[in-house]
């Protein structure tokens, strides 16, 4: 049978688009519910549908399919649930700014219409990052795609709010929360982002009612002053013990407030005397409660000053600031203002800054959940790698506010809450609509406004997307699932959620392990930002080198518990690793031309010498890297692989079956090696790169699938692995790449009729190089190799120490020894003052302290290198001399 020649290169634009549509059409991302195969399941980190894939996308999608491939080819019966997150802020903020052009707003629409508008643009733009991940190569079961707002899941959603509020997990009341004005909406506590800016510290005089004395206060926020309803002090403060009880008259309003104190007051911030706004601050919204305060809002929902703030009514919060301090300035109020430090909160969608304001919002009881939640982890049914992100986990975990679920927008999933005008009372219902009070009968129902958290349904993901609250068979067949792929900014917005709802709802925890990768920052180390330039698209990587470069480059950098630094040369300089792939699969073919495939197993121990190396490298590479793999070392797998297939496979077995094939007695045996190690390096490849492995693996002459993707992940036989061949081939291979060294050094072609002389240390070795003669020249390009057991270096010769003997080779006539000498130490002068250079910078403290750690790293590899090159020049000109 003649095998068929693959073309000369590789075009990825050939051949993934095909592959994929195959692969689809086949069924093969589907679960087969097969009983007799183990089970692995997955559920995607449901990317927003406002999204397009960026490079933290492909990073994890990439990481994901690479397990549910492995997974796929050992047996596994695999199911990966994709879908979208309907997102909330963001998809209304999208949708806003488009009708925004037409002049209008969501007001002007109404709720029905806008929400129309919604959907008809997630119709319209929400599948994009489905195709994009399809182009990536991911291997999901497209028939189990969900959207976090479609129907099963909206009844899930209701099924569980309503259970919660049935147990009194779910409550609703005026507490403090986070609002954006800007998006009009409460946000939960980790959908702030806090940041350092500069700001002021203004110090206030209060005085007391009786006009004796005043007390001072200092503020960041001037404008909630109109709002304060007590002063705190620390009640063990010597300044204020005797003033604690009094009145004070607040200053611009003539609010007459007391004097109080409590331990929560840090007597050394400021003056010791705080300003207690209930109403507009998290700390003084307890000592509020605590001391029976009242509480007066002064800043409304769109960030403006209300009724209550007097004449500053209809401000802007930052220009009745600028009011406040003025006229605090003109009564003779103001004592002074600092520059001052702030950390101040702003919204994770729009970045306007927050406001803590008093309102009426629906919440999470989460304590009592977060406690089976924390035992999961702690006993170890469910494991985070690595394992240092555990802490973090259990931080937030033993620390947890009740969670604000309730947001005021109208894209999301409305809260199944109506209130009975006519007797008052709350219906919380399972239904999708609700028209007659189950406690009256009366038809005058209205609905809450408010839609919930993003993150509500989104808790629920690994057994909504299986059929929940049904006892479905995917639900009984992949539930709890397998592992959950995700990054580190996530863990308390949804990681900690998902087990917390998993557990809770179905007793069993959501899935048993969760890696956490890590961040791809840009070349230098830097957070990639559309400011900053620095961006990389993945969709542009791939129609520049291909999916599976950008795919083996992701992998391939992906070690744990470090950031990726990403840059396009190295995706373009493992797209040569593709090539390399290619242009040794042509070569294999192109020499089985006249292989005749057959059952016979080989005979291992009548394979030459390199033949049983390759097999047993191979055999031990397929060992560690499902090891690896097991263990979620995605690069080290990756890299096992890479290294087995371009160091050993390429760089020496290729190139010594060149003589085995044209050996009437290894022929045939050899065929059948190259054949079998380019098959199984294939299947070690696929999960990383899928689209060359399996265009390749159609031209394989013998092969048990017709499809690499179904075909089996190689397996382990510890019957191949043979140290003798290992520790023989290693030194041929010191050998060869001491003459190459030699030749390179000196710039002796391949055409130089050049003669070596090797000393052995013992008769074995000598007779051990003896026998491998022929492929030895042919290796190292030489003409002769004479072999002694005992020999004096000879004017002229220079010679390479090995491990089992050394090596000589007389350079007379060969090249200009005098005009040599001087181009070494001209090397060796420039040399010694780059090290010089960069020893005086390392010796710098400050150049330590302050240039950035990559910069520092960078000379220390330049400096070793430098001095690695200058020993080698030491070395040779005293062979030379």
């Amino acid at each position: 049978m003649e095998a068929e020649i693959l073309e000369k290169s590789y075009d990825p634009k050939k051949v993934e688009e095909k592959w994929y549509k195959i692969w689809e059409e086949r069924g093969y991302f589907e679960p087969t519910y097969d009983e007799n195969k183990p089970k692995f399941s997955i559920v995607i980190p449901p990317p927003n549908v406002t999204g397009a894939l960026h490079i933290g996308h492909a990073l994890n999608n990439t990481l994901q399919d690479v397990l549910v491939r492995y997974k796929r080819m050992d047996g596994y019966d695999t199911l990966w649930v994709p879908g979208t997150d309907h997102a909330g802020i963001a998809t209304q903020n999208v949708v806003e700014k488009e009708i925004a052009k037409e002049g209008l707003t969501r007001y002007d629409l109404g709720r029905n219409s806008f929400l129309e508008k919604v959907w008809e643009w997630k119709a319209t733009y929400g599948g994009k990052i489905i195709s994009q991940l399809k182009k990536l190569g991911a291997s999901c079961s497209w028939a189990y795609e969900r959207f976090t707002m479609d129907e099963g899941l909206s009844r899930a959603v209701r099924e569980v709010f309503v259970r919660l509020w049935e147990e009194g997990l779910i409550y609703r009341g005026d507490y403090i929360i986070n609002w954006c004005p800007r998006c009009e909406t409460a946000l939960a506590d980790l959908e702030v982002e806090f940041e350092s800016i500069a700001g002021k510290l203004w110090y206030i005089k209060y005085p007391l009612e009786d006009g004796s004395k005043y007390i001072m206060v200092a503020t960041t926020r001037p404008e909630t002053m109109l709002g304060d309803t007590a002063v705190a002090v620390h009640p063990e403060d010597k300044r204020y013990k005797a003033l604690i009880g009094k009145n004070i008259k607040l200053p611009l309003i003539g609010r007459i407030i007391p004097l109080i104190a409590d331990k929560i007051v840090d007597p050394e911030f400021g003056t010791g005397a705080v300003k207690v706004t209930p109403a507009h601050d998290f700390a003084d919204f307890e000592i509020a409660k605590k001391h029976g305060l009242p509480f007066v809002k002064v800043i409304d929902e769109k960030g403006k000053m209300t009724e209550e703030a007097g004449k500053y009514a209809g401000l802007d919060r930052f220009e009745a600031r600028k009011r406040v301090v003025e006229d605090l300035k003109r009564e003779g109020l103001l004592e002074k203002e600092e520059d001052y430090q702030l950390i101040l909160g702003h919204c994770y969608r729009c970045n306007t800054i927050i406001e803590p304001l008093l309102s009426k919002q629906w919440f999470v009881s989460t304590k009592p959940l977060a406690q089976p939640a924390i035992s999961a982890v702690e006993y170890g049914f469910i494991k985070f790698i690595p394992e240092n992100w555990v802490n973090l986990y259990f931080d937030w975990m033993r620390n947890i506010r009740d969670w604000c679920i309730s947001r005021q927008i109208w894209w999301g999933h409305r809260i199944p809450v109506w209130y009975c005008n006519s007797c008052g009372e709350t219906v919380v219902s399972r239904e999708e609509n609700v028209e007659i009070c189950p406690f009256c009968g009366s038809k005058e129902l209205k609905r809450d406004e408010d839609v919930l958290d993003t993150w509500f349904s989104s808790a629920l993901w690994p057994f909504s997307t299986l059929g929940w609250p049904e006892k479905t068979e995917a639900l009984k067949t992949f539930y709890p699932t397998s592992v959950l792929v995700t990054s580190f900014d996530i863990i308390f917005f949804w990681v900690a959620r998902m087990i917390m709802m998993g557990i809770h709802f179905t007793g069993q925890i959501p899935f048993k392990n969760v890696y956490i990768h890590a961040l791809v920052r840009d070349e230098k180390g830097q957070k990639m930002s559309k400011s900053r330039g620095n961006v990389i698209d993945p969709i542009e990587m791939i129609e520049k080198y291909g999916t599976d470069a950008l795919r083996f480059t992701l992998v391939a950098l992906a070690a744990q518990g470090r950031d990726i630094k990403l840059s396009e040369a190295r995706i373009e300089g493992f797209r040569h690793f593709i090539n390399k792939i290619w242009n040794a699969a042509r070569f294999v073919l192109m020499n089985l031309k006249d292989y005749i495939p057959d059952r016979e197993e080989l005979n291992f121990k009548e394979l030459p010498l390199f033949s049983k190396w390759i097999l047993s490298e191979l055999h031990r590479t397929i060992k560690i890297t499902r090891e690896k793999l097991e263990e979620f070392e995605f690069d080290q797998a990756a890299m096992q692989v890479y290294h087995f297939f371009w160091d050993k496979f390429c760089d020496w077995y290729l190139e010594i079956s060149k003589i085995y094939l044209k050996d009437p007695n290894y022929r045939k045996s050899t065929q059948k090696v190259l054949l079998e190690v380019l098959k199984n390096s294939l299947k070690l490849l696929h999960p990383f790169i899928p689209f060359i492995t399996e265009e390749i693996w159609q031209y394989l002459p013998e092969k048990e699938t017709e499809h690499i993707i179904v075909a089996k992940y190689p397996l382990f036989e510890e019957k191949f692995v043979d140290e003798s061949a290992e520790k023989w081939v290693r030194v041929l291979q010191e050998l060869t790449v001491g003459i190459r060294s030699i030749k390179a050094e000196y710039n002796l072609t391949s055409k130089t009729d050049l003669s070596v002389i090797f000393r052995g240390l013992d008769k074995e070795i000598l007779d051990f190089i003896k026998s491998q003669k022929e492929p030895i020249k042919f290796l190292a390009k030489i003409s002769d190799i004479e072999l002694r057991s005992n020999y004096e270096k000879k004017k002229g010769e220079v010679s390479v120490v090995l491990q089992e003997g050394e090596i000589f080779i007389n350079l007379e006539g060969l090249i200009d020894v005098e005009k040599e000498i001087k181009r070494l130490e001209k090397e060796k002068e420039k040399i010694e003052k780059k090290i010089a250079q960069i020893e005086k910078k390392l010796e710098d403290k400050d150049f330590l302290e302050k240039a950035p750690r990559e910069i520092v790293e960078k000379e220390k590899n330049s400096y070793s290198e430098l001095k690695e090159r200058l020993d080698k020049i030491v070395h040779y000109l005293s062979e030379l001399k």
